[in-house]
């Protein structure tokens, strides 16, 4: 039974497309990245729901929900898609698409190839994100009222699984467990070959819990309502100006987008360097620069030819941010709570320093 589809990013695209109308130069490559990568990621999780929904939106025997985003206690899990049966196996699925494949290490680390540099580069787990997706998934069924045998709840078995497209190039290792990673294709067969793998008292303990599809149902739609839509706001991210009431592209404010903006110099949030963006030997803010170097990103002054750390996170529990580089452009990003702003500009090559 189906519950729910995937929330439409038509808006997303649309706003992607608006804003890079009015954009040149680097800014507007960045926006086509961005609309490549969103459009990917609608095209990974399409391919999935379909493959997922073939024989599973009209069963009796288990409920679908797609694009499930819980906010509990601060943490935050963008569930890809959520199956759960009758005998509350909760199947959590993050789709993942890679154009050029990817491999893993025998340490577990992801690798994904980049085509245009003809290299590998890391990037975070997919396996350790859905981990915490479920952590945050069960705290919501913890606030839900669930079925109970003899004045005992139910318990819920989870089986996190990365989904990956059909056609995708997985490079296994031998001394790291991958069987959680499956291709969309082959999802009715490992699902059955979980079955079959099933011990005796698995069965029995199995068939003790079984629920209705009317109180399956139900828990289903209990998690739906907990739905929270994330919300993108590429204008504060890309530049440009904000769509105001009911403005249309024939209607909308004339962009200063084209005027390519004058470095600047964000200080650090809350989270992020601790006091204000400046360097630990001198105390000057204003010869800063990000530069990268053996052990990642640090501030470099060229007043005193310092180095100080940067040390950012959002403040969450278990979220690691990071930062990503695009041009002179230096963005913080965080994985789990899919947030992006910008950290630091660096001034172009040749400008001193105000």
């Amino acid at each position: 039974m189906l519950l729910k589809k995937a929330d439409s990013k038509d808006h997303q695209i649309a706003e992607l497309e608006r804003l890079q109308s009015g954009a040149t130069g680097e800014r507007r490559s960045r926006i086509e990245q961005e609309i490549r990568i969103v459009r990917a990621g609608i095209k990974g999780e399409q391919e999935a729901a379909y493959l997922i929904d073939f024989s599973r939106k009209d069963s009796e025997h288990c409920v679908v929900i797609h694009d499930l985003r819980l906010e509990i206690d601060g943490q935050v899990a963008q569930i890809d898609h959520l199956m759960i049966n009758r005998i509350l196996y909760c199947y959590v699925f993050e789709t993942k698409h890679f154009a050029s494949g990817f491999k893993i290490t025998d340490d577990g680390e992801f690798l994904r190839w980049n085509d245009y540099r003809k290299s590998y580069e890391g990037m975070p787990s997919p396996l350790a994100q859905n981990e915490r997706h479920v952590a945050v998934l069960k705290k919501a069924f913890d606030r839900i009222e669930m079925p109970s045998r003899l004045g005992i709840r139910l318990p819920i078995s989870y089986f996190p699984l990365m989904l990956v497209s059909s056609n995708a190039r997985i490079d296994r290792p031998k001394g790291f467990d991958s069987s959680g990673i499956i291709k969309a294709d082959m999802l009715d067969a490992f699902i059955q070959k979980k079955a079959d793998s099933l011990g005796f008292l698995d069965v029995v303990g199995g068939l003790a819990k079984v629920v209705s599809l009317e109180t399956l149902e139900g828990i289903g739609k209990k998690l739906v309502r907990m739905h929270k839509p994330i919300t993108f706001d590429y204008t504060a991210r890309f530049g440009g100006e904000k769509v105001v009431g009911n403005a249309t592209p024939g209607n909308m404010p004339i962009s200063n987008s084209q005027v390519p903006p004058a470095p600047v110099r964000p200080q650090a949030s809350p989270n992020g360097l601790a006091g204000s963006l400046s360097c630990k030997a001198c105390g000057k803010g204003s010869h800063l620069s990000v530069q990268h170097g053996r052990y990642g990103y640090y501030l470099k002054c060229s007043a005193c030819d310092g180095n100080s750390p940067i040390r950012i996170g959002c403040g969450k529990a278990g979220h690691k941010e990071k930062i990503r580089k695009e041009g002179n452009t230096f963005y913080r990003e965080c994985p789990e709570c899919n947030t992006s702003e910008v950290f630091f500009v660096n001034a172009p090559a040749g400008d001193s320093p105000a």
